[in-house]
């Protein structure tokens, strides 16, 4: 929960949103300003108690005036909310991480559990909407039966591109492994639902295959005999317990070993988080095909590995046995998981969907900001070079909606585009500038956005110049970005043909950097401007003739990034370009308003 919350954060503030948080821990020097910790006095039952929380929670809502309250449970200080009026007036999400499961094997639990569902629910009446993991979990949890019209399914999510630069030459001394060995790896708390003395077991008498735990917990004196219990005499044990460990190296551990396991036997295990760290680093996945846990749904969705039956030994020898002899198979989950990672269960598109939890409790206060609703459409051929930067430039700003339409693509400009946070198109066939643009603009039209602002993937235009455009929007249907600077001479001389045909009073007669309201969206969106070539010449005519107006303001271009242009590229696709202009120029169009 805490490692999910943090990146969470970072990337809700990315986005925009003044997010702000209230954990428990001691006061650390170096705390951000939005973060507030708590210190613990006692632990009870896994449950930490910090008295101070309850004042300490009403201080930050007067300090930090939120518009949503956003409680992530299990936890027993969110029941602090209940007592709080300050608290009470603000709308809830609740973050649904896992039920609190009544443990055969943990009695203490189970009693403590008859005392804290009464406020567990009392919490969820009082949510305006649940956050659930998965849909399994969701729909295994008694606990969240009864709101099931509150609930929403936005899975947990990583930042891929944020983990640790695994340097093999300074930590290789350190790693257990042994040479020509399967190096399985397991982490987690060494408790009694992580399923480690299945995995020990499975381990006893088959050969070329090791396996190394980490972690530290109250089951690690039953853990180390149940190794010495099963390695025969004489030989070298092939487990080992190493603790706990720092971030850097359990992501080398990740980093260098062959599959990662999860055998956990109880739906206490509701996501794994872990799994989504290995297949960051392209690792095959096992793990148990837990009822009501969303473990098998992630790998399954992900294509990332196997599904073993639970604390079944005979079945997981066997899947360790295929995946230690099938080293393609391996390699094959292992990169699915990792394009799962960057694309599905990126913190980007994790943290849009939960804004748009946040949009539907605060409706008012939270939709205000302009990147709610204008979408940036950004065509993209081969742009893997720029496509990441520019969308974490337009994300910075506030454009929290971006839709790049991968037009067959022979790099990762897709996945890359989906992990900076983008909705990514990829079409069957190839579009071209225009019909890639035109595609977005039918998507914004589809889903009810007021405006579209069509951009280019190379980064030449100024994501800082967007409010230019936007404050033009009042005075036209269609906002033009002009950086007439640019014009060559070939440019020149199509741009004078084009006025001297057309009769536009227009500086940059081809920029791309366009903002079309929904009056102008409807008419590109017809089949007529389907027939075009350029996103130039054809559109405006095809506004003009439909009565809209068209407007244009002077923007600043990344000179370094305003390469050589398509249609510019010599004078014979000058004389091109002019023969297309001229027959539009002379066509009858037929547009329908």
């Amino acid at each position: 929960m805490e490692v999910f919350l943090a990146e969470l954060i970072a990337a809700q503030h990315a986005q925009g949103i003044e997010a702000a948080a209230i954990v428990h821990g001691a006061p650390q020097a170096d705390d951000p300003t939005w973060l507030v910790r708590v210190p613990v006095q006692a632990q009870l039952i896994y449950a930490p108690i910090a008295l101070g929380f309850r004042a300490d929670l009403a201080k930050a809502i007067e300090r930090f005036r939120p518009d949503v309250l956003h409680l992530h449970m299990p936890n027993t200080s969110v029941f602090w909310a209940l007592t709080l009026a300050i608290a009470r007036d603000i709308p809830w999400v609740v973050h649904w991480h896992a039920d609190v499961v009544a443990s055969k094997i943990s009695k203490a639990l189970a009693v403590a559990y008859t005392v804290y569902r009464p406020f567990e629910q009392a919490v969820l009446d009082r949510a305006d909407r649940i956050i659930a993991t998965s849909l399994p979990y969701m729909t295994a949890s008694l606990p969240l039966a009864p709101w099931s019209d509150k609930c929403a399914v936005i899975p947990l999510g990583l930042d891929a591109t944020a983990l640790p630069d695994v340097q093999p030459s300074t930590s290789q001394h350190r790693l257990p492994w042994r040479p020509g060995l399967l190096r399985l790896l397991s982490i987690g708390r060494l408790t009694y639902y992580k399923g480690f003395d299945t995995l020990i077991q499975v381990l006893a008498d088959l050969p070329g295959v090791e396996l190394v735990i980490v972690g530290a917990g109250e089951l690690q004196p039953r853990l180390e005999a149940l190794i010495r219990a099963t390695t025969p005499p004489g030989l070298e044990p092939a487990v080992q317990l190493i603790g706990a460990v720092d971030d850097d190296f359990k992501h080398a551990l990740l980093d260098s070993c062959d599959v990662f396991c999860l055998a956990s036997v109880e739906r206490t295990e509701a996501f794994g988080m872990v799994l989504l760290e290995a297949m960051a680093h392209a690792k095959p996945c096992l793990v148990s095909d837990l009822p009501g846990s969303g473990m098998p749904w992630l790998v399954k969705k992900a294509d990332a590995g196997l599904l073993v039956p639970v604390d079944d030994i005979s079945a997981w020898r066997s899947a360790v046995n295929r995946l230690h002899h099938e080293a393609q198979a391996r390699e094959s989950w292992g990169v699915n998981g990792r394009l799962a990672v960057q694309k599905t269960f990126s913190i980007a598109t994790v943290a849009q969907a939960i804004e748009l939890q946040y949009l539907r409790v605060a409706p008012a206060s939270v939709g205000l900001r302009p990147g709610h609703e204008t979408l940036v459409v950004i065509p993209a051929k081969d742009e893997a070079l720029t496509i990441g930067p520019l969308i974490a430039a337009l994300r910075a700003k506030g454009w929290m909606h971006v839709l790049v339409i991968d037009d067959q693509s022979r790099d990762e400009t897709g996945v890359l585009a989906s992990a900076a946070g983008a909705q990514v198109l990829q079409p069957l066939l190839p579009l071209g500038a225009w019909g890639a643009m035109q595609a977005g603009i039918q998507y914004g039209l589809a889903k009810g956005y007021k405006a579209v602002v069509t951009m280019d993937a190379d980064g030449q235009h100024e994501v800082d110049e967007l409010p230019k455009l936007m404050a033009s929007r009042s005075c036209a249907d269609v906002v033009i970005g002009a950086f007439p600077a640019r014009a060559s001479a070939a440019r020149r001389l199509a741009w004078f043909w084009f006025r001297t045909l057309a009769g536009f009073d227009l500086h940059d007669l081809t920029s791309g950097f366009r903002l079309y309201n929904r009056q102008a969206m409807k008419v590109l969106a017809s089949h007529e401007a389907t027939l075009l070539d350029y996103q130039d010449v054809g559109t405006l005519l095809m506004l003009r003739k439909a009565g809209l107006s068209v407007t244009e303001v002077p923007v600043a271009m990344n000179m370094r990034l305003s390469g050589k242009s398509r249609i510019f590229s010599s004078w014979t696709h000058v004389a091109r370009y002019m023969a297309v202009t001229t027959l539009l120029c002379l066509s009858q169009w037929r547009v329908k308003r």
